[in-house]
Parts: structure tokens; C-alpha cells; sequence
């Protein structure tokens, strides 16, 4: 899979132009283009005409800054600066510029909210078919996600999102040094198996793992793989273990109520990894 055009979106408050230079490795993938956006929220009665004219002139003056600097680079760069619903109008550019890949900020939530209603992260995950970084520059404890192609952990489920995951990661082999493939095994998928049963389900689950891995060395991609028990919790520990820089995952998209109700997995990785999250639907 190509990466030659991303959307960074950004509020200018967890995304400024250090996150968006730490993406700088994908030109050596083909990356040559870069469309910044930034929404400015309609909101009746929270902004005057005049405030969001000074909004609007405060991210052109940085998008201008931000531009010269990739031009210099030998990138090409556009910019839309918009008012509106911050979700419509991603999934509007997204479609627009044909992108191959939107990075986007992971948006904080109460526990209540998190019940109650999606987050804009959640509602642009749920409706995007786009390949999406939830990119995380600086996490909640003060670390710097930098260099995060270059060892990434890939959660692997071997449903055709995930399939396509790993597609992703292999095209990104010029810049990988070690790829994390990690399975976790549900308790419900090994209840009532008996003993027996567990280890003939790890022996599998293990072949498959280690096939895989000796086929991304054939790719020249040096693989470990990994197996647990448990749910989405292991595959964060998974990632502190091995000092992953990024988590890969495929994703399906749910209504709302299954979001919350159902769980994902891919959109919980989103929200609570400390690292930045790929989700490829």
C-alpha cells in the first residue's frame, strides 16, 4: 500500500509541526504530499463573526509557516482552514483529496462520556473508510512518540482488516527494524476447552503466528510473534515489553451503540494506548 498523501488534521493543541515532522520517514516510502487541516467549531452563540475571523487568521499565519517549511523540504502541501462540524468536514476532505492516510488527535473523554457519547475521534473512526492515525505525540506521562515506524506491533486477529494491516506494515519495510506480531486469545474463545484443548488451540494459534513471521522475513522484515490470554490489556502490556513505538490494528466499523456496548478493540487502543494507533478498516 502507497503512502503518498496524508491529511494531518490538527486543533493546534496535541498536534503542532514537531508531530507532523516525526511523520517525515513515510518519504522514504513515497510520501510527498501533505494537506493540513483545521476546523474551526460551529457553535451558535460560543463564537462571534469577529472571533472566528481571529481564529482563522491565527491558523493561516501558522498553516503559511508550516507550509514553507515542507516546500523547502521538497513536499507538496495544501491547506483548508473551515468552519463547521469537525467530523463532517474530515470525512468531506478525506474524500475531496483521495488521501491515503489521515492523522488525526485522540480526543479525551470522561467516564460518563464514554458511555453516553462518542468522542469526535470515536465518530470519525466509526465512519471514515480511511487508513487513520490516531497519532499521540506526546503522551498523558510526558513521553515523546517519536520514530514510530520503526518498531511497531501489529494486532493480529486474521480477520481481512487485520489482513490488511499487516499490507500496510510491509510496505513500510524500508523503515521498520522490528515488527511485534501479537494475538490475544479471549477467555471466552478458551472457555470450556479443558486442558487439552488449551494446548491444542496455543499450538495452532503459534504455528500460524511463526508462519507468519518466517513469510515477513522472507519480506526482509525481522518478526517476533507473541501470544496471550487475556483482552485488549495485553496488547498495551505487549507493547511496553517490547518497547514498541506504534500499534497497528485492523478495524471494522460500528454503529454508535456497538461501540459502547460491544466494545472494539481497535477503538479502545485508540483511546487508552499511551501510543500512537493505526487502524486500517
Amino acid at each position: 500500500m502507497e503512502v503518498r498523501k496524508m491529511l494531518f488534521v490538527t486543533d493546534f493543541e496535541g498536534l503542532w509541526f514537531d508531530a507532523l515532522k516525526s511523520l517525515m520517514g513515510l518519504r522514504s516510502v513515497g510520501l510527498d504530499h501533505v494537506v493540513l487541516l483545521h476546523v474551526i467549531e460551529r457553535k451558535i452563540g460560543y463564537y462571534t463573526k469577529e472571533e472566528k475571523e481571529r481564529l482563522r487568521a491565527m491558523a493561516e499565519v501558522r498553516f503559511v509557516d508550516w507550509a514553507q517549511s515542507l516546500y523547502e523540504e521538497g513536499m507538496e502541501c495544501g491547506s483548508y482552514i473551515v468552519v463547521g462540524d469537525t467530523v463532517r468536514k474530515m470525512l468531506e476532505t478525506t474524500e475531496d483529496e483521495e488521501v491515503d492516510i489521515v492523522v488525526i488527535n485522540r480526543q479525551k473523554r470522561s467516564r460518563m462520556e464514554k458511555l453516553y457519547i462518542d468522542s469526535k475521534t470515536l465518530e470519525f473512526l466509526r465512519k471514515t473508510p480511511a487508513k487513520v492515525l490516531v497519532h499521540k505525540y506526546q503522551s498523558d506521562s510526558g513521553r515523546v512518540n517519536e520514530g514510530l515506524f520503526e518498531r511497531p506491533l501489529l494486532a493480529m486477529d486474521w480477520s481481512p482488516p487485520a489482513g490488511r494491516a499487516l499490507d500496510f506494515l510491509v510496505g513500510l519495510k524500508g523503515i521498520i527494524k522490528k515488527l511485534q506480531v501479537v494475538q490475544v486469545v479471549t477467555e471466552k474463545e478458551a472457555e470450556g476447552l479443558g486442558k487439552r484443548g488449551l494446548q491444542r488451540m496455543e499450538r495452532e494459534h503459534r504455528k500460524k503466528l511463526y508462519e507468519l513471521c518466517n513469510s515477513l522475513k522472507d519480506e526482509g522484515i525481522e518478526a517476533e510473534a507473541h501470544l496471550y490470554l487475556g483482552d485488549v490489556a495485553q496488547i498495551q502490556n505487549a507493547a511496553r515489553e517490547y518497547e514498541a513505538t506504534m500499534i497497528a490494528t485492523g478495524t471494522t466499523r460500528k454503529s454508535s451503540w456497538q461501540a459502547r456496548w460491544l466494545r472494539s478493540i481497535s477503538q479502545e487502543l485508540a483511546e487508552q494506548s499511551e501510543l500512537p494507533t493505526l487502524l486500517v478498516p
